[in-house]
């Protein structure tokens, strides 16, 4: 299956441009594959403006974003893996989504997690928070 995070970023920079906001993301600059322009690197991070006045040629894609974007006046093409994409959120009022690693849904699942019942570890029953109404 592919990762939800990419349909998520999508939807999410909709939302924001829509709202009439500047949708921006944060990065992690040492990501494999990762094309950002180094001098604006800032402890292993980059924050990019990735809305339409900001940018040419944007893709959304399934396993990366691509864009052409002027710094210090120069054209760059960037280029970010999905899984580069630590969060998306809007400039104005820090609305938006973060991603954790473990929020990777397109890596297969361990072998005994896909058999519970072959698992070593006994599943722990934990308590729910739902409450019967009458």
């Amino acid at each position: 299956m592919l990762s939800s995070r990419s349909y998520l970023i999508r939807a999410m920079y909709e939302w924001i441009q829509d709202n009439h906001l500047t949708p921006y993301i944060l990065v992690s600059a040492e990501y494999p594959e990762t094309a950002v322009p180094q001098r604006f690197v800032q402890k292993g991070q980059i924050v990019l403006n990735i809305s339409f006045q900001a940018v040419q040629n944007l893709r959304l894609g399934n396993h990366s974003i691509e864009f052409d974007a002027r710094f210090s006046g120069i054209v760059e093409h960037i280029f970010v893996p999905i899984r580069a994409i630590e969060s998306i959120y809007a400039q104005e009022n820090g609305r938006g989504m973060t991603f954790s690693e473990d929020s990777d849904e397109d890596s297969p699942p361990d072998k005994e997690e896909s058999h519970p019942a072959k698992s070593k570890n006994k599943s722990v029953k934990k308590p729910t928070h739902l409450k019967i109404v009458e």
